[in-house]
């Protein structure tokens, strides 16, 4: 192995560690925190990242059909309030982050507490920032998501028919 990619190795074995960490020590479901990571691995078009589930949503109740409706949450009748309202944090905090204004901070806080909007916080910021590094630092590995598209059209976790979970 040469010297560069046992230093991504490295790299990429640290950025999982940091992340699991800021996943297992949150106050916030896993289920939540799933939603968030996978809708934010969308607009990333971070192909590793919309092809995994992590096996503590899965036990948490993720479902497929859960995953499907990222595809349109606010229309989505099996996502909570809570949820529409992480989502709807996510694809601002993942698209133009200056838009998050009072009136979706507040809507937030009708389901969270202080320290679970920090957590929220510092879990979209991770996402965001190592999604778009895992999206342009690709590498053309296969993923269940499948190769970019030739005519450009996005990528969708909802797409992933065998997703890899990481337990």
């Amino acid at each position: 192995m040469s010297s560069t990619a046992s230093r991504r190795e490295e790299l990429s074995l640290r950025i999982q560690a940091f992340s699991a960490e800021l996943r297992q020590g949150t106050q916030l479901r896993p289920r939540l925190v799933e939603l968030l990571r996978l809708r934010i691995a969308f607009h990333n078009q971070c192909r590793p990242c919309m092809s995994i589930r992590y096996g503590a949503a899965l036990d948490d109740g993720l479902s497929g059909a859960a995953v499907c409706s990222l595809e349109r949450p606010e229309e989505a009748p099996d996502l909570s309030a809570a949820e529409k309202a992480v989502l709807a944090f996510a694809d601002r905090f993942a698209t133009d982050h200056l838009s998050i204004d009072a009136t979706l901070i507040d809507r937030l806080r009708e389901h969270l507490g202080e320290a679970e909007l920090a957590e929220l916080g510092a879990l979209a910021a991770c996402f965001v920032g190592f999604g778009r590094m895992g999206a342009v630092f690709d590498g053309g590995e296969d993923w269940p998501v499948g190769p970019r598209k030739a005519d450009g059209s996005r990528l969708a976790p909802w797409e992933v028919a065998a997703p890899l979970v990481l337990r």
